[in-house]
């Protein structure tokens, strides 16, 4: 990449004056989303009556590069580009919004994208082009997979690690390692500069809680530190869709001295809820899709189905709408819970999860009495 070329992507990065105590603040950014998101009244169905529920947009940070994702990657892409990387190299399940994101934003910026994918050992998981994976293989991502089980430390980072110096040595070309999600004392800043983003649209005295999905960390933590940061009276929650809330508190507690918050503790700035995984990451049974409220924490996908044909918002079956679900469950069972009545949700994206296949027999079901053949001009399907 030229000089004169990577002046026109890499920006400087000016943060907030309530940063200025942070470690590692980011020099540079990359402008990949389309921001601000807006902020919008949301008439979530099943919410107890006296709630007032509002969404901020995230899943409208862009067309392929919707969702969350983004955010944290206008760093942490700043960083390999600034570094001088031609490669970038990351991991995630077989339908990861994360890999996806990094692919499409790695091939806009002139990089090289390679996907280390967890999946079952089965040809059709291999040769499957459904939901975020079709665009994996639209940008030309070079993908690698790897048993499911994978763990990140033991198996998918040393496997990057190989790869990288495999490239190096063959090539004599740089990788730069994105972990699982963008987490990290980089990828925080995503978030931490949202929470900024709608200071600077004025909404935040408007509300009392923060509502999130919970799923590989930061976007959660980048809030409740720039929460914490700026005095803000808000409570901060996320609601897990994998691991579990000891895990995320112990990242959390990782990755704030990094960033010069040594005496912050994460269980003291955010509450993180377990409970609404259902039958675990990325998950949903038969039944489970079938059957609306089969049990208090499950989620049902009849679920997303309602909130999409009552309020024109799309969530996913992995991230969004688990949170979601679990957040009018928590409004119902325990209110005491929450700060106030008026709740943002953070829109988190994940759209192309529900073009994974999973949906095809529900909204079959569900759309017979909807769906008309009308061939003849003369014969109505109607009475």
């Amino acid at each position: 990449m030229s000089t004169s070329h990577v002046s026109e992507i890499l920006k400087p990065y000016h943060p907030a004056p309530w940063m200025s105590d942070l470690h590692g603040i980011p020099s540079h950014i990359v402008e990949l989303s389309q921001k601000p998101t807006p902020i919008q009244p949301w008439n979530l169905p099943r919410v107890p009556d006296g709630y007032q529920i509002s969404i901020k947009r995230d899943d409208m940070t862009g067309s392929t590069l919707s969702g969350n994702k983004v955010r944290k990657l206008e760093f942490l892409l700043a960083d390999a580009i600034h570094k001088e990387c031609q490669h970038v190299i990351t991991i995630g399940g077989i339908q990861s919004n994360h890999c996806r994101a990094v692919a499409i934003a790695a091939r806009q910026l002139g990089l090289t994208p390679h996907l280390f994918l967890r999946s079952e050992e089965k040809e059709e998981f291999y040769n499957g082009s459904e939901g975020n994976l079709l665009l994996d293989k639209m940008v030309g991502s070079n993908i690698y997979f790897i048993p499911k089980k994978s763990t990140y430390k033991k198996d998918c980072l040393p496997r990057m690690e190989q790869l990288a110096e495999h490239i190096q040595s063959t090539r004599g070309e740089k990788s730069y390692i994105i972990p699982v999600g963008g987490s990290n004392e980089l990828g925080i800043f995503g978030y931490i500069e949202v929470f900024r983003e709608m200071i600077e649209q004025e909404s935040l005295e408007k509300f009392d809680d923060i509502v999130c999905a919970c799923g590989s960390g930061t976007t959660l933590s980048g809030m409740a530190v720039a929460n914490y940061l700026t005095g803000s009276k808000l409570k901060i929650h996320g609601i897990t869709v994998c691991d579990s809330k000891k895990y995320f508190h112990d990242d959390n507690n990782e990755i704030f001295p990094l960033i010069g918050l040594k005496s912050v503790q994460s269980e003291d700035i955010v509450n993180i809820i377990d409970g609404f995984k259902g039958q675990g990451y990325g998950l949903s049974t038969e039944e489970e899709l079938g059957t609306i409220d089969r049990t208090y924490r499950d989620l049902s996908v009849d679920f997303l189905t309602e909130v999409g044909s009552k309020t024109g918002i799309m969530l996913d079956p992995v991230y969004t709408g688990k949170a979601a679900f679990g957040l009018v469950q928590l409004l119902e069972q325990l209110p005491e819970m929450f700060k106030g009545r008026r709740i943002l949700f953070i829109h988190t994206g994940g759209i192309f999860g529900l073009a994974d296949g999973r949906m095809n027999v529900i909204l079959k079901s569900k759309s017979e009495n909807k769906i008309k053949i009308w061939n003849d001009i003369n014969k109505p399907p109607f009475s």
